[in-house]
Parts: C-alpha cells; sequence; structure tokens
C-alpha cells in the first residue's frame, strides 16, 4: 500500500539544505506547504496550513539557540495531534528529553534525528511517515549518549539486559518486526519482552501510549 501523501511545513535556516529538503519531499509525494527560515515564522505556517508534521532545526533565528525546539513544542501544546521530527546538527540529550516530554498526552508522534546520520534517503522518509503516524523515532547515538548517562536505582535497572535491547530498539522507532530482525528473535519473544517492559515500568493498559511512556523513563534514566 502507497504511504499517504503528508502536508509538511519545514522550519530550517540554512537556505541550500531548506531547498534540498522540499524538493526531496516533493519528489516523493509530499506537499511542502511552507518552508520557513526563522522559528518566528512556524506557529503562523502552522495556523495557515495544519500540516501532519512539522519538520524543524533545534538552532534557528532570531537567537539561534533552541528556538526551533521551543516553537515546536509550544506548538504541541495547541495542536496535540501535530507531529514534530526535529533534525538537527546537536546530539544534545536535554534537547530530545525536552522534545519527548512534550509528547505526553499527545497523539502526534516525535523524532529527533540527527543530519549527518541520516545514511540514506530511505532512512528520511520513512522517519517522516513514522512520526506522522504516530510514531517515536530517535537517532541512535542519541539513544546511546543517554544510555551513557544513565544511574543506578533507577525503573529502568529493573530490567534484564535483553529487555533494556528491546526498549533501546523501541526509543529509535522500532516495529516489533524490526526489533526482531535487529535482535534475531521471534515476533512472539519481542512482545513478551515488551510486556515485562511494561510490568516492571508500572505501565498498566490503562495508561494510554504505553510504548512512548516506557521510551520516555528509559530517556529520563
Amino acid at each position: 500500500m502507497a504511504n499517504p501523501r503528508l502536508r509538511v511545513v519545514l522550519a530550517e535556516d540554512a537556505a541550500l539544505l531548506r531547498e534540498g529538503l522540499v524538493e526531496l519531499l516533493e519528489r516523493f509525494g509530499h506537499d511542502v506547504v511552507a518552508a520557513v527560515g526563522d522559528s518566528r515564522e512556524v506557529a503562523k505556517a502552522v495556523e495557515d496550513h495544519r500540516p501532519d508534521l512539522v519538520v524543524t532545526d533545534v538552532r534557528m533565528p532570531p537567537d539561534f539557540q533552541d528556538d526551533g525546539l521551543r516553537a515546536a513544542t509550544a506548538l504541541r501544546e495547541r495542536h496535540p495531534g501535530l507531529g514534530v521530527l526535529v533534525l538537527t546538527q546537536y546530539a544534545a540529550t536535554a534537547y530530545a528529553c525536552e522534545l519527548l516530554e512534550s509528547g505526553e498526552g499527545s497523539e502526534g508522534g516525535l523524532g529527533y534525528l540527527l543530519k549527518d546520520r541520516v545514511g540514506t534517503v530511505a532512512e528520511f522518509l520513512s522517519a517522516v511517515q513514522c512520526v506522522a503516524a504516530g510514531g517515536t523515532v530517535v537517532d541512535p547515538e542519541v539513544v546511546r549518549q543517554l544510555l551513557g548517562n544513565r544511574r543506578t536505582s533507577k525503573p529502568v535497572d529493573r530490567l534484564t539486559a535483553r529487555e533494556r535491547d528491546v526498549l533501546a530498539l523501541m526509543a529509535e522507532g522500532r516495529t516489533n518486526g524490526g526489533i526482531a530482525a535487529a535482535l534475531h528473535v521471534s515476533q512472539p519473544t519481542v512482545a513478551k519482552n515488551i510486556g515485562g517492559i511494561f510490568q516492571k515500568l508500572g505501565l498498566t493498559e490503562g495508561d494510554g501510549h504505553r510504548r512512548v511512556l516506557a521510551v520516555l523513563t528509559y530517556l529520563r534514566s
């Protein structure tokens, strides 16, 4: 089945990269309804066009700090179903956690990818589709750094080594099938591990979005 045609707002201050992303997205059947170079223009673009997805950098005008990220998180508060994919050169775990925490209680997907680690066009387009569909995608390098910062006496410490492997792949946005292929196990085994993760992290069926909540617990650890 063909992937759905998405309406995208793109926020990137580097003109050449912005134009290249517009051409790429449109070549693969998506509509870039607005492409802006200043974080102050993002909110108006979203209000005017009501896109499925915002793709944004972190550091943008006017202050060249975390302007793009702040604009995106503010938009998610006003539009809970909006998907946000951050595409940046900064592997800052604080930025990634801030973005993911903004998704609690929201139906919109979230993604945090590093520009210089997106290996193929197909990988980028897959992340776009995943986030637009409500999924979560985090660059493996950011996951590695977050895991490296992990301290003891946290909920994640109750997980087995295999459950931590599964949760790390969940944080990258992998499906059960993708996790099974990466770990060379069956999908029922993955499902069993995910059930163990939910149980040990205290996530019940009534919590909703348990997969995202499990990833947040992992990243906060």
